[in-house]
């Protein structure tokens, strides 16, 4: 009970304070978490619905057995723009189970990130915070000398945007999915993964992202 009332209250700090997707970023996870210290380098490629464009980012993991938890920021570049939006934020996983002995993971994921207005000729991208939800189910594959996670990772994304216009959104929630595959060797890894969320005025938003890793072991961790 004192367990699970810690988790609770972790996540409701990190959802209250990173007011999980950074921009042109797909919703990066991983089920089975992990140990020690992640060094993450990010490319993201969003569709036209999303304003296609090209987005760079970078992250730090610090996992301890069941839980991890991740800080990092994106820089993107929407189509026809001739200026880039930075947005940072954070996230808590959460292994609910799953580990060596077990052949499939599941764990909870919390987060969100911001950033500022971004101005570029006549078009304009509101502030913004995205806070989302997510739960995360793995199969590690049993492939000799290469960890293999294929994940898929459905949730809920609350927006909350500023300095819109009158008769504009100022919030809205949605339902967004994620497909993606973590690959590691020793330390180095690679990540792919495909995002997808539907919003209100219609339009489906995908971003599919490609990143590699070092991971570095930590003792006690």
């Amino acid at each position: 009970m004192q367990r699970a009332i810690l988790v609770v209250g972790l996540f409701a700090f990190v959802a209250e304070r990173a007011a999980a997707q950074w921009l042109g970023m797909p919703s990066w996870n991983s089920p089975k978490g992990g140990r020690g210290v992640g060094i993450f380098a990010d490319y993201g490629q969003p569709n036209a619905d999303a304003s296609k464009g090209a987005a760079y980012g970078g992250r730090v993991t610090f996992g301890a057995g069941t839980a991890m938890v991740t800080v990092g920021a994106s820089s993107w570049e929407p189509e026809n723009s001739s200026g880039r939006v930075t947005s940072w934020g954070g996230s808590l996983q959460a292994r609910l189970i799953g580990g060596s002995l077990l052949p499939v993971a599941v764990n909870l994921q919390v987060g969100g990130a911001y950033h500022g207005q971004g101005t570029s000729g006549t078009r304009t991208l509101p502030e913004a915070s995205t806070a989302q939800g997510a739960v995360g189910l793995s199969a590690p594959l049993p492939i000799p000398l290469i960890r293999v996670e294929p994940y898929f990772s459905p949730g809920v994304r609350y927006h909350r945007y500023w300095n819109v216009p009158a008769g504009a959104r100022k919030e809205e929630t949605n339902f967004g999915w994620v497909l993606g595959a973590n690959v590691g060797f020793d330390a180095l890894g690679i990540r792919v993964a495909y995002d997808s969320e539907k919003f209100g005025d219609g339009t489906t938003h995908v971003v599919i992202g490609i990143g590699a890793s070092l991971e570095i072991s930590v003792p006690g961790l």
